[in-house]
């Protein structure tokens, strides 16, 4: 708290606007349409890479949040105020920090894989002013931005050279899918535990849920995607852009459209996510190929 009010002493309304602006880079929309681009488009094993640190860190976070449940810093000191226009976005507990989380599995993930230093650089620079945007915004205090940084971090690197830079193809897709699935439930399972013993409010609940669901939707579209679809990247750049636009459309059509009919019960954000992760990497990608093979077999 001592830093945050340091902080809050510098602020100027350039620097309010310049770091909110920072700190949407930390959320998940980015991220999203990232992984979608490289594993619709251009690189899925990269996708991969950045997928399995995404959400691993993210399970880990949302864990560590609904365990700990250290309040906001506003909370813990009443006579603190942080940026208005940052507070919205600010659910669910402090530590870690969530954003934080996200925009270092991205833009860690991709600074290992980027060959040219400059690129390193700039992608260091993002997750480092990201969880900075944090502190100054006075959404989260140190410790909830160095623990993020450290969990994602971790599971960057792990994933580089487990996944990214391996030469040969994982011989069990069906048991990584299966103990990532199993990690996902199994928060899903600790957060309606502790909801239902009312240590943890819905809100609070929800945000796990929607994590899991994302876990679920992920560990099933990679499994059907490697055993099963085994899709192809498109040449042409034409082609990619419009399977990168249309994709993205549905998704971002799934993700608000599925709000009103499911609800907004613990359970319907664990399935809204899955829904909408699972459309990702397996649905979307088998209608796309099961189309070219068609319009391929029909010239035959």
């Amino acid at each position: 708290m001592e830093i945050l009010n340091l902080l809050a002493e510098y602020r100027t309304p350039f620097f309010d606007t310049l770091f909110q602006l920072i700190t949407y880079l930390g959320q998940e929309t980015l991220a999203v349409a990232v992984i979608c681009w490289l594993y619709w488009c251009q690189n899925k094993k990269l996708a991969y890479t950045i997928g399995f640190t995404y959400f691993v860190s993210g399970l880990a976070v949302q864990g560590l949040k609904i365990t700990f449940r250290i309040p906001r810093p506003w909370i813990l000191d009443p006579g603190f105020q942080a940026v208005p226009s940052a507070v919205p976005a600010a659910t669910g507990y402090s530590f870690p920090s969530g954003h934080t989380q996200s925009g270092t599995a991205l833009f860690g993930s991709l600074a290992l894989a980027s060959e040219k230093n400059w690129k390193k650089f700039l992608c260091v620079l993002s997750f480092l002013l990201i969880g900075f945007s944090r502190m100054y915004l006075g959404c989260h205090t140190l410790k909830d931005v160095l623990t993020a940084m450290v969990i994602s971090l971790a599971s960057a690197f792990f994933f580089h050279w487990f996944l990214y830079r391996r030469t040969r193809k994982l011989s069990r897709p069906r048991l990584t899918a299966f103990l990532f699935a199993l990690c996902s439930l199994s928060l899903l399972l600790y957060a309606y535990f502790l909801y239902r013993q009312d240590i943890l409010a819905l809100d609070y609940a929800s945000d796990c849920a929607k994590a899991a669901g994302a876990g679920a939707g992920f560990a099933l579209g990679y499994y059907l995607e490697k055993c099963y679809i085994r899709f192809s990247l498109p040449l042409q750049k034409s082609k990619k852009i419009t399977r990168f636009l249309l994709g993205l459309l549905i998704t971002f059509i799934l993700q608000q459209g599925l709000k009103p009919l499911l609800g907004a019960s613990l359970f319907s954000g664990f399935f809204r996510y899955f829904i909408v992760i699972t459309w990702i990497l397996a649905i979307y990608p088998w209608l796309f190929s099961r189309c070219l093979d068609n319009i391929k077999g029909g010239t035959h």
